[in-house]
């Protein structure tokens, strides 16, 4: 949290004109999050952090493009021959030998599948899905 907020001001809690605190970077941060996590509606995280729709949407945009400013050189790069190599390393001296990390996989609702795909891509709810695969290992790389 310190991260984000050292690099977006907008995160940080300010007060405003009247000389009343405004939204802590708690509630801006988990606004975010919540959005991301649970593909919740913006106005709903009111309800949970107290943080109105706009709010929440700037939050949610400031959020994402710091994370991705800060940390995207480090974890949202593909990994190198001396990262698989450690990486491999940790995972030979795991309980479960050969497994580098956690793998999960999620049916994603596809909204916009063009009509002609439909079917073929019909998942569990009979619904055109896409299947998103993530495998994050021990260092929480994805």
């Amino acid at each position: 949290m310190e991260s984000v907020e050292n690099h977006d001001n907008y995160l940080v809690k300010k007060v405003d004109v009247l000389g009343r605190l405004g939204l802590s970077p708690h509630q801006k941060i988990t606004a975010a999050m919540r959005i991301l996590a649970y593909d919740a509606v913006a106005d709903s995280t009111d309800e949970y952090v107290k943080i109105g729709e706009c709010t929440a949407i700037e939050s949610l945009k400031r959020f994402c493009r710091a994370m991705v400013e800060v940390f995207g050189d480090w974890y949202l790069r593909p990994p190198n021959a001396k990262d698989i190599e450690r990486i491999l390393h940790i995972g030979k001296q795991s309980v479960f030998s050969g497994m580098p990390g956690s793998l999960d996989c999620m049916h994603w609702k596809w909204k916009t599948c063009p009509t002609g795909w439909a079917v073929q891509y019909v998942g569990h709810r009979g619904k055109p899905t896409i299947i998103l695969e993530a495998v994050v290992g021990y260092e929480l790389w994805i």
